[in-house]
């Protein structure tokens, strides 16, 4: 350049300007925040999603909510039995078909839903970020998660 200095180019690989770094960044430390307004209810973050839910409805199959979650039934299942030892849920099989196995709250299951409904109100303070903004990022997420389930497989550059 005229005046001596060198523009300085992107780096691709610069850590900052990572999607992925600062997903990932963002998902653990707004996790983190869910930790002290769940313990009381004796619940961890993946298991207050399982809830989620199943006060959306309840009974459904495991297949049902591990693809309503995206998670691997190998990653539900222990969320589950935790979940059923604090007596939250019952694990049976569907009678009308003994394949399936049916998740259904329990009397106390469905009690902690009027509890749990502390929790969003909570997160947005402890946040400080205005809903309105919320609700946009909540929106360009899903986008993103959407556009990634659709991206077509790719082998990976060698």
């Amino acid at each position: 350049m005229p005046d001596g200095k060198t523009r300085d180019a992107v780096d691709p690989l610069q850590l900052d300007r990572q999607v992925c770094f600062a997903l990932s960044v963002a998902a653990r430390t707004v996790v983190s925040l869910y930790r002290p307004v769940l313990e009381p209810m004796g619940l961890t973050h993946p298991q207050y999603l399982v809830m989620l839910a199943l006060w959306e409805r309840s009974p459904r199959s495991v297949k049902d909510l591990s693809g309503a979650l995206a998670l691997d039934p190998g990653t539900l299942s222990p969320l589950l039995k935790r979940l059923a030892a604090a007596g939250l849920l019952t694990r049976d099989r569907d009678r009308a078909d003994e394949r399936t196995l049916a998740v259904t709250l329990t009397d106390a299951g469905r009690a902690l839903r009027a509890e749990a409904e502390k929790v969003p109100p909570a997160i947005v303070a402890r946040l400080g970020v205005g809903i309105d903004e919320l609700e946009e990022l909540h929106g360009a997420l899903t986008r993103v998660i959407a556009a990634a389930r659709a991206a077509p497989d790719q082998t990976p550059v060698r």
